[in-house]
């Protein structure tokens, strides 16, 4: 077993790497930097194109022909660079859960660090970082952050606590993991939030290829996983708990209550969408306009 460590904009991360009796490497597949190049060419090639025809396009209304239109002139072009280099790619990032036109080409995938589909933070922090390594610094500082890092991450991913994988490879069917009947009721109150994201996915590409291992390397692995993770998780299992149990039990729990926050982040937003789709302070009502319902809209 092989120990290192890696940055995350959320915490120190534990890199952990296992090599089974095989030399089967059990970690993810990261793409390499010259696809990384060839996407960010695609993707950034496009939002300039964008940004050129929209500008184009506004030529004739930004020719200032008095002092007070020069401001609207500045917030125009303003409003246009922040559109096309912040807002939309991480929209872009953000919905498609980690693709972009140029990574949905090349088969690629923004994940964290753990393994995990990316959410909103970790989409800002890669797009804020990257109008400056990418636009202000030409692209210098990412492809040398490219080159040098061990998952081919740039100076966002750094920050992000991501990296782009392989995304027709890693998605290749694998069972889901269940949660062992008998662990279920200790899961539930388990403390997970210390487990090292690196060494969670560890654990799962090992639960997902254990069939295919040797079985005297697949026990000695499972082992050493078990007692690794055993040690960020309180309180520990039942004494007798099977190694591989015990890791399906928590990788299963871990899955399970991000599903629920992502489940309450939805209907947060869902609640924000329909009070902002009502008038405010009974203008309607005063008008003879029935209020907006949030279950009936009448654009649809």
């Amino acid at each position: 077993m092989e120990d290192g460590t890696t940055a995350s904009s959320e915490r120190m991360m534990e890199e952990v790497r296992i090599v089974t009796g095989e030399a089967a490497l059990l970690d993810a597949a990261p793409a390499s930097a010259a696809v990384r190049m060839l996407s960010g060419l695609i993707d950034y090639g496009l939002m300039m194109i964008g940004l050129f025809v929209s500008l184009i396009t506004l030529v004739p209304l930004l020719r200032p022909s008095s002092a007070a239109s020069e401001p609207l002139s500045i917030i125009t072009v303003s409003l246009l660079l922040l559109t096309w280099l912040i807002a939309l790619p991480l929209t872009i990032e953000t919905v498609s859960q980690g693709s972009s036109v140029g990574r949905w080409v090349l088969g690629l995938r923004v994940v964290r660090d753990d393994g995990g589909a990316v959410r909103m933070r970790h989409s800002l922090v890669r797009v804020l970082v990257g109008s400056i390594e990418i636009y202000a610094a030409l692209a210098t500082l990412a492809i040398i952050s490219c080159t040098v890092t061990r998952r081919g991450k740039r100076l966002g991913d750094l920050l992000a606590g991501t990296y782009v994988v392989r995304d027709r490879v890693e998605t290749a069917a694998a069972p889901p993991i269940l949660m062992p009947p008998e662990l279920a009721s200790w899961a539930e109150r388990a403390d997970l939030r210390a487990l090292p994201g690196d060494l969670a996915l560890v654990a799962r590409t090992f639960l997902q290829r254990a069939s295919t291992i040797e079985p005297r390397s697949r026990e000695r692995i499972g082992a050493e996983l078990a007692a690794s993770i055993s040690s960020s998780v309180s309180p520990p299992p039942p004494e007798g708990t099977h190694p591989e149990r015990f890791l399906a039990a928590v990788l299963a729990e871990r899955r399970d209550r991000e599903l629920a926050l992502a489940w309450k982040d939805r209907q947060v937003a869902e609640s924000t969408r329909a009070r902002m789709a009502l008038l405010p302070h009974g203008v309607g009502e005063q008008e003879g306009i029935p209020p907006t319902s949030p279950t009936h809209n009448p654009a649809f």
